[in-house]
């Protein structure tokens, strides 16, 4: 393998991408409308509409974004443009991290060759993994920082989880989890929270074994929770549910940007060990912002709730100075009323059914 190159990118610039599920818009189960949907879309929009791992899934990707204005016209633009294509591809476009009811034997693997490798590798682990996700890149200038704010920015990584949370049912049964999608996840290989990689050697190194031993190529396949990401020059944040209202997306991504800022500005510090932070990502799959957030120095445990709102103000001058601070305002509103995994709840609690507790989520995506 050739050593890793890494691409600068100006620093604090974005990238998002969103995994979408493709449902029947009668039965409401997925659908695989994948190939339909992506034969119409615009020659220009490919790199931007894309196939994902199963049928029915849809990944939608933002370009390069200067700042969460751009980002935020992006999504917009894509997601309306999802739905038309959706309509005409007899499906609906849906955002939650897991579908409540779908089966697995009921599922299509996308054709692409990468995915059938994929496929033969994980066997049932695979099988399962009809999952969606929230990705978001940050551009960093120089491969030294980006190793540091890998290492640095996985102490908060539960507390984003916390935040999105969108996937408490499986199969037809609440699992009693508010993220049962980082369960699932947590058995694929190469994936999870990483150690501490310490240099950009270290983690070229790490990347040379694995491509002699793996069906890595790259990183590709390198399915870390965060990740450096050189072809792009960012660091991936990955761990994300994918919410179910848009506007909770964009404050989970300006959220993302001004603490990779935060952390770059105020340069390395100490980090819990990796128990710690294994144990907080349980905790914030498991409760939500009601689990426990254990912090490093004795007496200074809280619920998640409160690392949130320890978390704004640790980040709000730099939100500030991104020009993010404005689509931060939802978080309030989740710390109030729930994420999307305890609205799920409240919603099927209410209707008696996943198909109307899908149809009212699928309608408040925009609100």
């Amino acid at each position: 393998m050739e050593p890793l190159v890494f691409h600068p990118s100006q620093p604090f610039t974005l990238g998002v991408e969103l995994e979408f599920q493709l449902l029947d818009p009668v039965t409401f189960d997925l659908i695989p409308r994948g190939p339909d949907l992506l034969s119409k879309v615009e020659p220009e929009l490919r790199n931007q509409v894309k196939p994902e791992f199963i049928q029915s899934m849809v990944e939608v990707c933002t370009t390069v974004c200067q700042d969460m204005t751009e980002v935020a016209d992006n999504l917009d633009l894509l997601c309306h443009y999802l739905e038309t294509l959706g309509r005409d591809a007899g499906c609906l476009p849906y955002a939650t991290s897991l579908h409540p009811f779908a089966r697995l034997k009921q599922r299509h693997v996308s054709p692409a060759q990468r995915y059938q490798e994929i496929m033969d590798e994980l066997q049932i682990v695979g099988r399962r993994m009809i999952t969606q996700a929230l990705h978001v890149h940050i551009g960093l200038e120089d491969k030294e920082s980006l190793i540091r704010l890998c290492d640095s920015i996985r102490t908060f990584l539960p507390v984003l989880l916390a935040l999105s949370t969108s996937s408490p049912y499986w199969q037809g049964e609440d699992t009693g989890m508010h993220s049962y999608r980082t369960c699932l996840f947590q058995n694929l290989p190469r994936s999870g929270i990483p150690a501490v990689l310490g240099s950009w050697k270290n983690f070229e190194e790490l990347i040379v074994i694995l491509n002699q031993a793996t069906l890595l190529s790259g990183i590709r396949e390198l399915w870390w929770d965060v990740r450096p990401h050189p072809d792009f020059g960012t660091i991936e944040i990955r761990l994300c549910d994918l919410p179910c209202r848009f506007d909770e997306i964009l404050a989970i991504v300006a959220l993302v940007q001004a603490l990779c800022a935060t952390l770059i500005k105020r340069g390395p510090e100490p980090f819990p060990p990796q128990d710690i932070i294994i144990h907080n990502k349980w905790h914030a799959a498991r409760y939500g912002l009601s689990g426990t957030f254990i912090n490093s120095r004795p007496g200074r445990h809280s619920t998640f709730a409160t690392a949130v709102e320890e978390l704004l103000e640790l980040v709000r001058d730099e939100a500030k100075n991104l020009g993010g601070y404005g689509y931060l305002g939802p978080i309030k509103r989740i710390l109030q009323q729930g994420a999307s995994s305890s609205r799920q709840r409240k919603l099927y609690e209410k209707y008696g059914s996943f198909p109307a507790m899908i149809e009212k989520n699928q309608q408040d995506f925009w609100k």
